[in-house]
């Protein structure tokens, strides 16, 4: 029986799926916020065979209203009809990857368990643990199933709260801020509104999930950083923010890996929540 991957999988495992032939999809993620078409002509010129390209801005974000944050989700059925359209059933294994430490990726993966889709795995090191491994490289773009069926919404494996939800429980259950340490002190901000994180927040910076490889820390490490973190709260009560909602995705997939399941991503985040001058912000 084929194992099913629900965080991370390595290169040579990848490659054993494919020898295989099991239903598989494999999504390329990688993307520039400085040069949104970047990734695109990256996966133009190479990518593992097969794979399909999305783009965080068109496929894994829904259009920007000024007050919904810089990346915010789709409606679920609008992404289950590209997951279809991307050939994905119930019955498919997903690997998704990126050139840049899996920090698109893990958008990606989210939003699939959000779809409420559990067989999705991160490719772990990425297209550079890929290539170190020997894989196979194509040019060959692969169509899209356009008369194919939607996948449609099943019980998600993925929580999100909104603003009001977050509002509710700040002071009562731990928030994890995954920017870099001097944005989440307010000392800079080259995105969003305002300076500053959400009061009550922890801060965890998601390039610290990985080692000096560029793979994820083992679990037990993991386990080890994010249990502080956590103060003794449940990791179902715990709430992941960053940005815009991508990159919190690692401190999700991060803790998933370590056995500590079940914690929330609120997608807004601090482009949404600091667009709203009346809600609190803290710097120090």
């Amino acid at each position: 029986m084929t194992t099913t991957y629900t965080t991370l999988i390595n290169a040579a495992q990848l490659q054993a799926l494919m020898r295989e032939g099991a239903p598989l999809v494999v999504l390329d993620a990688s993307f520039d916020l400085a040069d949104p078409d970047a990734g695109q002509r990256g996966y133009r010129e190479q990518h593992l065979p097969g794979a399909h390209y999305v783009h965080l801005d068109r496929d894994l974000s829904a259009p920007k209203t000024g007050t919904n944050g810089r990346h915010p989700l789709p409606a679920r059925e609008t992404f289950g009809a590209l997951a279809g359209q991307l050939g994905i059933t119930p019955a498919t294994q997903v690997v998704v990857y990126d050139r840049q430490g899996a920090m698109y990726a893990v958008r990606a993966w989210w939003m699939l368990r959000w779809l409420g889709h559990a067989a999705v795995a991160v490719l772990d090191g990425g297209w550079a643990a890929w290539q170190a491994a020997g894989g196979a490289l194509s040019a060959e773009i692969p169509s899209l199933s356009t008369g194919s069926e939607p996948y449609l919404p099943r019980k998600s494996v993925a929580k999100a709260i909104d603003a009001d939800i977050l509002t509710r429980l700040l002071g009562r259950h731990p928030l994890i801020d995954a920017r870099s340490p001097e944005r989440f002190r307010g000392e800079v901000e080259p995105l969003d509104a305002q300076a500053g994180h959400i009061p009550g927040a922890r801060n965890r910076y998601f390039k610290d999930n990985l080692g000096p490889d560029g793979h994820f820390k083992s679990p037990e490490q993991l386990r080890a950083e994010f249990l502080p973190l956590l103060a003794g709260a449940p990791p179902g009560q715990v709430v992941h923010q960053c940005g815009s909602g991508v990159t919190a995705c690692h401190n999700l997939l991060a803790m998933e890996h370590a056995g500590l399941t079940g914690s929330a991503l609120y997608p807004g985040s601090w482009s949404e929540w600091s667009a709203d001058p009346q809600r609190p912000v803290a710097r120090h």
